[in-house]
C-alpha cells in the first residue's frame, strides 16, 4: 500500500512545543517516504475542546509549512462510523455492555487484593463480562483476549504487553455517551488508510490494545513510530494541562529547529522554512529509511 500518515491533535489548545515535535515527526516520514500525510481533529472528548482551538491548530501548522495533502477531518463528524464498529462488535460478541462506575471497580480490586492501578487507570476485572444482573448499562467495553501482545516500534524497538492483565477490558464508549479514544482511532486510521502512525512517546502504551481492536475489526494494524517527548520543568511530559505555551510561529523557522533538535536533527535556522524542512527531510530519511 501506498504511504498514508497523519497527524492527530486533540482541540483543547494550540499547538504548544511538545504537539509541534509529534506533527513534524509525522510530517517528515511522510515526505521521506514519499506518502501523504492528513490531519485529523481529535474532537470526539467534547468536555476537552477549547472553542476556536482547531482553527488555531491548523493556522499554526500552515504557519510551519506543515500543510495536510487532504482536507482535514473532524472525529466529531465522524461518530456514525464508530456506533457502527461499536454494533458489529457487540454483534459478534466481541464486546459488552458494562454496569461498574469506578467506584465498583476499586471495590471489587479491593475485594481481590487487586489495589493497584496502572497509569492511574483502574484494572478492569471483568465483573460484567457474564451480564448486567438486571443493572443498567453505563458504558461498552472490548472483550480482550488473554495473552501477550508483541509489536515492534521503528524507534524504540520491540514491545510486549498482557492487555488482559495490565488494562483489562477496556472502554470503547462511555458511561457520559461519548466514545473513547482507542475506538476512535482505530475506526479512523482503517477507514483512512493509515499505512504508518507516527505520533509522541507518551501514547506507546495505547498501542497494545488499539492492535487488539484491530484484530477484533478486521482492519490492518499500521507500522508505529513514537517520537521523543517534550518535558516540562517537572519532568513531566509537556501538555496543555500544565500550562504549555503555544508555538511562536512569527518566527517558524526558530519553532521547528528546536522541534527538530528533539527528534535528533540539526537543520540550520537562518534559511527559509522550505528549505530547513527539506533538510530535515534529508536527515530523517536516513535515519528512519
Amino acid at each position: 500500500m501506498a504511504y498514508r500518515g497523519r497527524f492527530a491533535p486533540s482541540p483543547s489548545g494550540p499547538l504548544h512545543a511538545g504537539s509541534l515535535v509529534a506533527a513534524l515527526a509525522s510530517w517528515l516520514d511522510a515526505r521521506a517516504h514519499g506518502g501523504a500525510w492528513l490531519v485529523r481533529i481529535e474532537d470526539v472528548d467534547r468536555p476537552r475542546n477549547v472553542p476556536g482551538a482547531d482553527e488555531e491548530i491548523l493556522r499554526q501548522l500552515a504557519a510551519c509549512g506543515l500543510v495536510p495533502d487532504r482536507p482535514p477531518t473532524w472525529q466529531s463528524q465522524r461518530e456514525a462510523l464508530y456506533q457502527a464498529a461499536l454494533d458489529r462488535l457487540v454483534r459478534e460478541g466481541k464486546a459488552y455492555p458494562c454496569a461498574c462506575s469506578r467506584r465498583d471497580i476499586a471495590l471489587a480490586l479491593f475485594a481481590q487484593g487487586r489495589e493497584r492501578t496502572r497509569h492511574g487507570e483502574l484494572v478492569y476485572p471483568g465483573t460484567c463480562r457474564a451480564g448486567l444482573h438486571g443493572q443498567e448499562a453505563r458504558a461498552w467495553r472490548l472483550r480482550v483476549p488473554e495473552g501477550v501482545v508483541p509489536w515492534t516500534d521503528r524507534r524504540v524497538g520491540v514491545h510486549l504487553q498482557n492487555v488482559a492483565e495490565e488494562v483489562g477490558d477496556f472502554v470503547l464508549k462511555r458511561a457520559d455517551g461519548l466514545f473513547a479514544y482507542q475506538l476512535a482511532v482505530v475506526v479512523d486510521d482503517a477507514d483512512q488508510g493509515i499505512t504508518h502512525v507516527v505520533r509522541g512517546e507518551d501514547l506507546v502504551d495505547n498501542t497494545p490494545r488499539q492492535i487488539l481492536l484491530q484484530r477484533a475489526l478486521g482492519v490492518p494494524t499500521p507500522q508505529y513510530l513514537h517520537a521523543p517527548l517534550v518535558l516540562g520543568p517537572n519532568g513531566e511530559k509537556l501538555s496543555k494541562q500544565n500550562g504549555a505555551a503555544a508555538v511562536e510561529v512569527a518566527q517558524p523557522a526558530a519553532a521547528l529547529a528546536a522541534a527538530a533538535r528533539v527528534l535528533g536533527i540539526t537543520v540550520d535556522p537562518r534559511v527559509a522554512v522550505p528549505e530547513l524542512l527539506a533538510q530535515a527531510v534529508r536527515a530523517w530519511g536516513a535515519r528512519y529509511p
